[in-house]
């Protein structure tokens, strides 16, 4: 569902997509609460996206949903998002499984819900309860409707005393679900963390999912393409907006995502103030509180 009224005065907003397309050959951009809320298309960013792939860039979707690429597709196509819109799919899940092929005879506990399972996939790890395993693989709260980690305390301690290797395959702690936020993953492992245990991250901000993107841009477009070239777009602070920052990326914040509350009636260069004291050498070329072309 769109919003109805703009988070940020409209004549604020820092550089719709048009005017900066012209200083990148390519564009990777996050899914949930840009392209979708989840329940719907974003009709602006989906706009926007057919008109840069229209200018001839390269739209690469990279996406800390736990779960294989080949998941995501269906699901954008059910939300309303054309496949006209980007190129390729890169998601923390595709990440993760590179991560446990690494340990292939490890025994591994599945911690999420069973939607998640095609990150298995091809894997040749035992898959165990928790008691007997080495690895986690976490993908999300067993409830979508959880709001608390507090009803995994007791599985996380008996895991710190068993010392399982958690590797987590999404590092988002919040999304927005039409109307409601919820738990993802990124605040178990957090809590994980905590009690002392041993936590590897997929996904953003981590540097591996951006040098697959990197890889991809390449093979999509028969050459390397510098980072300089490249635009990262995101609602999230700590992954998207870190990650662009962490990885020598130039960033364009849609600030009516999982932090629309922070930013509501923020001007735009209020907030851009706001987000560069959090990310040194960030380079934040946009703000808006949606993706949209003009």
């Amino acid at each position: 569902m769109d919003h109805t009224s703009p988070l940020l005065h409209p004549s604020a907003r820092i550089a719709p997509l048009s005017e900066l397309i012209d200083g990148y050959d390519g564009l990777l951009c996050d899914i949930w609460g840009v392209l979708h809320n989840g329940d719907t298309a974003v009709s602006d960013a989906v706009n926007a996206l057919c008109r840069a792939r229209t200018s001839g860039r390269v739209v690469i979707l990279i996406t800390n949903a736990p779960r294989l690429s080949k998941d995501i597709y269906p699901q954008l196509a059910r939300f309303g998002v054309p496949r006209e819109a980007f190129d390729t799919i890169i998601t923390s899940g595709d990440v993760t499984a590179q991560l446990i092929a690494r340990q292939p005879d490890a025994p591994l506990f599945h911690f999420g819900p069973k939607r998640d399972q095609s990150v298995l996939e091809g894997l040749t790890n035992p898959i165990v309860d928790h008691p007997d395993a080495k690895l986690c693989l976490l993908t999300g709260p067993l409830d979508d409707t959880i709001e608390t980690t507090d009803i995994y305390h007791d599985l996380l301690e008996q895991m710190h005393e068993n010392a399982v290797e958690m590797i987590c395959a999404n590092p988002d702690l919040v999304v927005r679900s039409g109307n409601r936020m919820v738990i993802c993953a990124g605040t178990i492992a957090q809590r994980y963390a905590q009690l002392g245990g041993k936590v590897s991250f997929a996904g953003k901000p981590e540097s591996a999912i951006y040098d697959e993107a990197l890889r991809r841009a390449a093979a999509l477009t028969d050459r390397d393409i510098p980072k300089s070239r490249l635009l990262a777009i995101g609602d999230g602070l700590a992954t998207d907006i870190k990650g662009a920052a962490d990885n020598g990326f130039d960033a364009y914040f849609v600030a009516g995502g999982i932090h629309a509350s922070e930013f509501d009636e923020l001007n735009a260069q209020k907030a851009v103030n706001r987000i560069k004291t959090k990310f040194l050498g960030l380079n934040l070329v946009g703000v808006s509180d949606r993706l949209s072309w003009s």
